[in-house]
């Protein structure tokens, strides 16, 4: 492989793991809270993609004011997600809750299969992300450029709300004990509607970034990447937030690279990113930053 191909793979890969890594940042808040995997997580890039696009097509909102709106649906989407699927189990054994969250998936995917059809659809990508910048032999879209500066700006916010806001000082308590956290008089329900609102607005945000890098969507467009985030978030270590970012990086350049270096493999590159989640498992459970397990 040239350097020049090389260099560019990388760039791809960097720009498919930011796009991870924001959905990954939504599995391991929600775990470092609820002690849950939340398998409906990845269906809310769904419901950002076609939020985004119906407020284009047929309310005709320029894209800078779509996006937003649907970033701000889908984050209320997950906060109803939480009432409505999670709340009534707060105190039912964590299967319960597992069963509930892979339900909520299927209800998600099946209603937009109802309300909008199974036909693909066209996604408007604004002119502006339609650019491609040539640098001697790379030909970087400005798509690729943005998705990194995007995810870091979103990550330091949230990082700021997490470590420097009264809010996430309770987060980080009801992380680390949730029930001490209540006895504390902390209304531990609006703290966990603020972690699926922050958690699903991340997750909304890389759905359009996605719907543009693949301009194609579909009801069930968001069930891979949502187990590939969740691999991220595991391989990161799960309840971490940096853990998850980094997660979500190493896996993009893991992908990319490996398709880069093994052509031939190409259409094995989902089976390696699972293969890498059982090598996790086995080896490495807490992943790269997480903690050691307390019994």
């Amino acid at each position: 492989m040239s350097a020049t191909l090389f260099v560019q793979q990388l760039i791809n890969g960097i720009s498919l793991g930011s796009l991870y890594a924001l959905i990954a940042i939504g599995y391991t808040m929600v775990y470092g809270i609820l002690r849950l995997i939340n398998f409906a997580h990845g269906d809310l890039l769904m419901v950002a993609a076609y939020a985004a696009l119906y407020g284009m097509l047929l309310f005709s909102l320029p894209w800078f004011i779509s996006f937003p709106l649907a970033i701000i649906a889908t984050g209320a989407i997950g906060i109803l997600l939480d009432r409505a699927a999670y709340k009534p189990l707060r105190q039912a054994p964590r299967i319960s809750l597992l069963i509930s969250a892979i339900g909520a998936s299927f209800l998600m995917e099946n209603l937009a299969l109802v309300l909008i059809g199974g036909v693909p659809k066209a996604f408007h990508r604004p002119n502006c992300f339609s650019h491609v910048i040539i640098i001697g032999g790379l030909h970087i879209p400005v798509l690729t450029i943005y998705s990194p500066l995007v995810t870091l700006l979103l990550v330091l916010g949230l990082l700021y709300i997490v470590f420097k806001t009264r809010a996430g000082k309770a987060m980080r308590a009801a992380s680390r004990d949730f029930e001490a956290t209540r006895l504390m008089g902390i209304d531990l329900d609006r703290i966990i509607a603020l972690t699926f609102l922050l958690g699903s607005s991340l997750a909304a945000a890389s759905g359009i970034m996605w719907a543009m890098k693949y301009p194609q969507i579909n009801p069930f467009m968001g069930v891979l990447p949502g187990l590939k985030a969740f691999i991220a978030a595991v391989l990161g270590g799960i309840g971490n937030i940096v853990g998850a970012v980094l997660g979500g990086f190493l896996l993009g350049l893991f992908e990319i690279l490996i398709v880069a270096l093994l052509p031939d493999l190409a259409e094995y590159r989902d089976a390696f990113a699972f293969l890498l989640l059982i090598g996790v498992l086995l080896f490495r459970p807490t992943g790269i930053m997480g903690e050691p397990f307390i019994e």
